[in-house]
């Protein structure tokens, strides 16, 4: 996430870390290290100004708190005017709700939709989703198709030009749901046209909360589009998408900050579960390549608790074969890239990114193989002979090499577990339910 500022800013807090003297001259020359971090973030030069000018001020007036060096004391007031900088973040209520989301045409307003609708499903309430849209063609297509794959209702008319009615029939069709998501209709500018229809339909739907939804992509400009929405149509929150791809996404979080509209969500990615809470001291600790190890975890409970085969405890007893190793590729897979693994684990910047995606198209491979296999072969791997391997290999359009190293890959991971379960488990050795893929020479993930 945000490779570039990320890479900047740990150079930093690396280059603090190590110096052997932190006085005022050294707190002058290392903040110009950080105003070209947060600059080549698209963070507006005026914010930069401000944050390191309050860090100066504060490093001249505060006494070092008992028990903290001086270089401890710097990263900390840095860390804390970072946080400071991309705002506080939005409250999410989990209860019954009506959410309105707002946007420009290609900022993927649709595709938070679903994202939204499994965010809140996943939390035990029924979600309804309805499509307004009545201006771009496949609208509705495009939102029942990912409706489809979570599971999730979609209303919508594609033969109405009303949004108006569209939203009415909506309401009293999906009446019994929980919560209720609304794409409305973009336009390529906030123009009056849009202004009207949004109010109309907020009028009709009464909406608890109205995101609005926005490309990170187009950095210090989000503070003029958040503040047109706000002013022309009343926002509770923002929500950034492609925060995983821009290099801008620290400059339309500090611009948010600014427009005064809190940001609540941010999409990390394409798939429907690439959306999280945004929080920023978790969201500043990443980009510094801290682990963000509370998120890994949960995301790993969700994912166990989806895949009800994939038992942790039943791993640790010794139920281990190849099924249940193809059972970890597939939860894997669920939770997003080795990428975001990694920086989950404070390993963003470390592994180069070659690297992960070769990891990547190993995880792939794998799966391929597997599928070749018998279930006598899933689930007792110390049948497979060279016959065998050859027969697989064959069927899966792999060579026999491949073959051998996934059996290799699998003993690897059936010596870590036996490892765990004899008690002798370490951090960074592997989590139960993930595969212990070798990322260059890292037993990780």
């Amino acid at each position: 996430m945000l490779s570039k500022l990320s890479e900047g800013l740990q150079k930093f807090f690396s280059k603090v870390s190590r110096a052997g003297v932190v006085d005022e001259k050294f707190v002058k020359t290392s903040l110009r290290d950080l105003q070209k971090a947060l600059i080549s973030g698209d963070v507006n030069v005026r914010l930069v100004l401000e944050l390191t000018h309050n860090i100066e001020a504060r490093m001249k007036k505060e006494k070092i708190p008992k028990g903290l060096t001086p270089r401890q004391h710097f990263l900390n007031v840095v860390y804390e005017e970072l946080v400071s900088l991309v705002g506080e973040g939005g409250e999410v209520e989990i209860r019954p709700q009506r959410i309105l989301l707002v946007g420009l045409y290609g900022h993927g307003k649709t595709t938070t939709a679903a994202k939204l609708g499994k965010f809140f499903a996943k939390r035990g309430l029924k979600v309804g989703l309805i499509t307004t849209d009545t201006w771009r063609p496949a609208a509705y297509e495009q939102l029942k198709q990912l409706g489809e794959k979570i599971n999730i209702p979609v209303y919508g008319d594609p033969n109405s030009k009303s949004a108006v009615e569209i939203l009415k029939r909506g309401i009293d069709e999906l009446s019994g749901y929980d919560v209720l998501i609304v794409d409305s209709a973009g336009r390529d500018s906030l123009n009056d046209e849009l202004i009207n229809e949004i109010r109309e339909i907020k009028q009709v739907l009464n909406p608890d909360n109205t995101y609005l939804v926005m490309g990170a992509d187009i950095g210090q400009s989000a503070e003029t589009q958040a503040k047109s929405f706000n002013d022309a149509v009343g926002l509770t929150g923002i929500i950034l998408t492609r925060m995983d791809s821009s290099a801008k996404g620290g400059g339309a979080l500090a611009a948010c900050k600014v427009a005064g509209v809190p940001v609540v969500f941010i999409g990390t990615g394409e798939k429907v579960d690439d959306l999280e809470l945004f929080d920023p001291k978790k969201f500043v600790a990443r980009l510094l390549g801290m682990p963000d190890l509370e998120s890994l975890l949960n995301k790993v409970k969700e994912v166990v608790e989806e895949n009800q085969e994939l038992n942790p405890e039943d791993i640790l007893r010794g139920n281990f074969t190849l099924k249940t190793f193809y059972q970890q590729l597939e939860a894997t897979k669920k939770m997003g890239s080795l990428q975001k693994i990694a920086d989950m684990l404070g390993l963003g910047m470390k592994i180069p990114k070659d690297v992960l995606e070769q990891s990547e198209e190993k995880l792939k491979v794998y799966k391929v193989i597997m599928d070749s296999m018998t279930k006598d072969e899933l689930e007792h791997p110390e049948i497979i002979n060279k016959s065998r391997i050859d027969r697989i290999a064959r069927g899966s359009g792999r060579t026999p090499q491949e073959v051998r190293e996934l059996l290799r890959q699998y003993e690897a991971t059936k010596k870590m577990l036996k490892k765990m379960k004899a008690g002798k488990r370490r951090w960074g050795k592997g989590i139960p339910g993930l595969p212990n893929i070798n990322l260059g020479g890292m037993n990780g993930l």
